[in-house]
């Protein structure tokens, strides 16, 4: 699955295979249908850290075989991902990496070693792309720039302030029809503050803790240590990708290009997620 997840990464980089949208080439055309590779990544890097943490054993403490390998596969794909580009898989597959290498028995000064050399690096990203650091100062000052850099976070504000305790009710939002951008995608989660209002943002916040509980209960319970972690990473890709997207909806982080797993509108998301669930119903079922 890792491969194939590489070659699609490269393949969506060919001009006249890959689909550009909104500036990034991050589609593949297969006739009607469009599929978008980071997807099928992101749940590829997990498997592969199961397995080889597994197959590793002990030796993860060791630096050069614990860290290294690791770090060279998850930063090859992080690579191909940036040429797209898509920076939120990119911090993704980082977050992936640090927390499945620390439960899987890496030494925690490895990790913090690890983490030391990230910095600069992620530094080094924003600095070279302008984009990058015109999304922070939005971020940051979103009333800066109201109709422009800061217009998207500030349209989301306005939708949850627009719900709230109990919302305007379900269809009903006005942001979604002229003013929020991607509403129905990476900024869904502010429809339903506009529409649900408080009560039902937070009851969505409940169901991915829910999915949480259920998903690390799996992990720990497991006997088995490559399905404990497969379970530990693929509860964390769940909340991870959903901790994202309610922090940059509600302005507690820079924009980042991540649908909200099971509610944002898209085919490849929506698959993934619910194959990860499928993986986590398979696993529980071997340890109730």
């Amino acid at each position: 699955m890792l491969l194939a997840a590489l070659a699609a990464l490269l393949l969506v980089l060919i001009p006249g295979v890959g689909m550009v949208r909104g500036g990034a080439r991050r589609w593949i055309h297969l006739g009607p249908v469009a599929f978008q590779p980071t997807e099928i990544v992101k749940f590829a890097i997990v498997l592969f850290l199961a397995h080889s943490l597994t197959k590793k054993g002990t030796k993860v403490e060791q630096f050069a075989i614990g860290v290294v390998p690791h770090c060279l596969v998850v930063g090859l794909i992080a690579g191909l991902c940036l040429l797209e580009p898509d920076f939120g898989t990119v911090v993704l597959a980082g977050m992936l990496l640090v927390a499945m290498l620390f439960v899987g028995g890496v030494r925690p000064r490895h990790l913090v070693m690890l983490m030391g050399a990230g910095v600069p690096v992620l530094l080094g990203l924003f600095l070279l792309a302008p984009y990058r650091i015109n999304r922070i100062t939005a971020f940051l000052h979103p009333d800066a720039d109201p109709r422009g850099l800061g217009y998207q976070l500030l349209q989301s504000f306005t939708a949850f302030g627009s719900g709230q305790l109990w919302g305007v009710g379900l269809g009903n939002s006005r942001q979604k029809m002229f003013y929020l951008p991607a509403a129905h995608t990476d900024f869904i989660y502010s429809v339903i503050g506009e529409e649900l209002g408080l009560v039902g943002a937070l009851l969505v916040l409940a169901l991915f803790v829910v999915v949480a509980a259920r998903g690390f209960r799996i992990a720990l319970r497991h006997p088995d240590r490559f399905a404990s972690l497969l379970a530990f990473g693929t509860t964390l890709l769940i909340v991870f990708e959903a901790m994202v997207n309610v922090a940059v909806v509600l302005g507690r982080m820079p924009t980042k290009g991540l649908a909200l797993p099971f509610v944002s509108y898209g085919g490849s998301a929506v698959m993934l997620a619910l194959a990860e669930v499928g993986v986590l119903v398979a696993l529980a079922r071997e340890v109730e």
